[in-house]
């Protein structure tokens, strides 16, 4: 374990609790020399545009109100600034592919979780990094991957539900799994009331269970978070058998009577999904990259300029 662990109030409970309950743990990377003003500021008016969305949200958050924008070669200052002052978000993705700094970083974290939780062995590992304007939402959806939110600067409420019935179903994540599209999931009001709910400010650090639903709720500020996805062997099984059971239920008409990751049945699905997943019957079809309707308008600090009027 390194002198300066990234996680400051890991207890020896913390491992049990480990992707079977909500947790919040300390961290220390809003004090990291990769997520000062100066570092974010380079770091967004360099990203490539392949890697980032650049997001403007309607007035209640809504997905059919959401439309895509591209920056406008501002200095990174101005780009924050603009995030601050306006219903915008960039996420950038894929960033340890984008800077290599950050994939030490990322490697550095699941170290330490591999030593503090023996057996925990992760791969496919991925980070990410959202900046995102007051009062913005996160709607309700759920991810394939083990998932964990880290809150570098600003403040948000997150709701996690239960990775049960009525808050998901096995048919929700086999169409998750199918089409890739992880919103537009069935929700009520009333599910809040189920949720747990966690204000989460700098140096904080959220994971849930497996698939569990979750939502995000800004507070009336400019927020920095990152996120890390990754898969251990049991995910990898999950999946694999959620795959291969939308396959028998989608394209067979059978409705599938067990999730188990071990055994006969599961080897089965395993060669099912492994022999159908790149074909064209089930492959899901790429989908194209919107086309972006505004950028930042490098003249009226905060705006936005329609392309089409420019």
């Amino acid at each position: 374990m390194r002198a300066d662990p990234v996680f400051t109030s890991w207890q020896p409970r913390h491992a049990a609790l480990w992707g079977n309950a909500p947790i919040r743990l300390k961290h220390r990377l809003h004090e990291h020399e990769l997520f000062t003003n100066d570092a974010l500021a380079r770091l967004v008016e360099r990203y490539p545009r392949e890697h980032y969305s650049l997001v403007q949200w309607g007035s209640h958050g809504a997905s059919g109100s959401w439309r895509e924008g591209e920056l406008a070669g501002l200095p990174g200052e101005a780009i924050i600034d603009a995030i601050a002052r306006g219903r915008v978000w960039i996420n950038m993705r894929n960033l340890p592919d984008v800077d290599p700094r950050y994939a030490a970083l990322m490697n550095e974290i699941f170290d330490e979780l591999e030593d503090r939780m023996p057996g925990f062995g992760s791969f496919t590992r991925k980070l990410g990094l959202l900046i995102s304007s007051p009062l913005s939402r996160t709607l309700y959806h759920l991810d394939l991957p083990g998932q964990s939110l880290w809150q570098i600067r600003g403040s948000k409420r997150v709701f996690v539900y239960p990775a049960a019935p009525p808050f998901e179903t096995p048919e929700v994540i086999e169409r998750v799994a199918l089409s890739g599209v992880e919103v537009n999931m069935p929700y009520q009001p009333w599910y809040d009331e189920h949720a747990t709910v966690l204000d989460i400010e700098p140096g904080d650090m959220l994971h849930w269970p497996l698939n569990a639903p979750h939502r995000v709720d800004n507070h009336d500020c400019l927020n920095v978070s990152m996120t890390l996805e990754y898969f251990t062997e049991d995910i990898r099984r999950t999946h694999m058998v959620t795959k291969a059971n939308a396959i028998l239920r989608t394209k067979f008409g059978v409705t599938p009577k067990s999730r188990a990751t071990t055994g006969p049945s599961f080897w089965a699905k395993a060669a099912l999904q492994r022999a159908l997943r790149d074909t064209k019957w089930v492959r899901r079809e790429d989908r194209a990259r919107r086309a972006p309707e505004f950028r930042l308008d490098p003249t009226r600090p905060g705006c936005i300029a329609e392309i089409g009027g420019l």
